[in-house]
């Protein structure tokens, strides 16, 4: 490491270009999830570079993890999608900028993507949205309201996938300020010698697995496209095929979806998998999770703007099964595109329980040596590519650009 540099931002403490800027995020709420998750490991980048980093928000169970990375909370009715309601806070938030003294917002959803847009009109502010989700916009009035996003004077798309979805939806709105960053993991954090033997198997006994048994795991939150009903019923061509000692756990907030939760739970009695594939909900050592799983499950069956689950496994050296569309396969090295020899994980087509159960097999049956191999391969894949550091540098760079203009 060069002298006088931090370990995340790589920039220079006595010589910063952020130092001393204010940087305002704002986003519904700060619970699990991608868009949340880089939200703080932005502000922590800016904190280091001796700026000010200000995150508004409802509030959510990384304010505190926040607030001890140096960024400040501060609450504000972000996800708020009633009209009036965030024609009102386009006020509230330029008064609140002027207090503060912002010099940049940057917006990482859509409602708040408005308010944030009216607000940097008004006050001249630099204004940088960041594409984190497959939007959905089959009418007019929903491609209208999703193309906030690519308004910002500088967008960026957490994935080449989201990049071209934003050029085929938004192209008069994005032009030629699209900028490609993708998702940052933690890679001291998600490594296989930051996570103990303790961790890994309070987890496993939490979850009632029994010594002998492999781990399937989906992390996700509960919500139909995550591919919840494929793991499922490949799990039950997998136990009909006689492979045993199988825990499929799916990890995730249900989020309100009671009715989905009945319906897993329904769909698990049907094909009499009680005691093989269980909810546990929301897990909040995902290192631990991901390390105590044989083999990772991604199975969505709508398009992935990255596939965070697939990159951190990855980064642990635990093999991945992971839907083929989407910008999943961006991160994951796999045959046709690679020589078999290189791969770091399998993809198959999205929807497919069959297709899915034999690659899951095909994981699960890997000797040693061929799975320390996938292992290596993996993480020097995300240590190439999908760094934390490489994410919140190129982050960093995009405000000190717009600081300079």
């Amino acid at each position: 490491m060069i002298a006088g540099t931090h370990p995340l931002t790589g920039f220079r403490s006595e010589a910063a270009p952020l130092a001393g800027a204010c940087v305002l995020q704002i986003i519904p709420e700060l619970e699990a999830g991608g868009a949340e998750r880089t939200a703080v490991d932005v502000a922590e980048g800016l904190a280091a570079a001796g700026a000010r980093a200000l995150v508004a928000t409802e509030g959510g169970r990384l304010v505190g993890e926040l607030q001890a990375k140096g960024g400040s909370w501060v609450p504000f009715p972000a996800a708020s999608k009633n009209p009036l309601a965030m024609a009102l806070n386009v006020g509230r938030l330029a008064r609140l900028c002027r207090r503060e003294g912002v010099q940049i917002i940057h917006a990482r959803s859509r409602a708040p993507a408005w308010v944030a847009l009216g607000a940097a009109r008004r006050l001249r502010l630099p204004y940088v949205t960041t594409y984190h989700g497959s939007y959905s916009g089959r009418t007019g009035v929903k491609v209208l309201y999703n193309s906030v996003m690519a308004r910002g004077d500088v967008v960026i798309a957490n994935s080449h996938y989201t990049a071209d979805l934003i050029h085929r939806l938004h192209a008069e709105q994005a032009g030629n300020r699209v900028q490609v960053i993708h998702r940052g993991t933690d890679l001291a954090t998600f490594s296989p010698v930051a996570v103990g033997p303790a961790r890994v198997e309070a987890l496993r006994r939490a979850w009632g697995v029994a010594p002998h048994q492999r781990v399937v795991l989906l992390a996700a939150r509960l919500t139909a496209w995550k591919g919840h009903r494929v793991l499922i019923e490949a799990a039950a061509q997998m136990r009909d095929r006689g492979i045993g000692d199988l825990a499929v756990i799916l990890a995730g907030d249900p989020q309100g979806r009671s009715a989905y939760e009945r319906e897993l739970d329904a769909l698990i009695a049907a094909r009499s998998l009680g005691g093989i594939v269980r909810r546990v909900g929301h897990c909040t050592d995902m290192p631990a999770a991901f390390r105590a799983a044989s083999v990772v499950a991604v199975p969505s069956i709508e398009p992935e703007a990255f596939g965070r689950s697939a990159v951190e496994a990855q980064a642990l050296g635990t093999p991945v099964v992971v839907s083929d569309l989407g910008a999943v396969p961006e991160t994951v090295l796999s045959p046709p595109d690679v020589d078999p020899t290189q791969r770091t994980g399998w993809r198959v087509p999205a929807g497919d329980p069959t297709a899915l159960a034999g690659a899951l097999a095909e994981a699960l049956s890997l000797g040693a040596s061929a799975r320390d191999g996938l292992a290596r391969r993996a993480r020097a894949h995300v240590e190439a590519n999908f760094s934390l550091e490489r994410m919140v540098g190129d982050t960093l760079g995009v405000y000190a650009r717009l600081l300079g203009h």
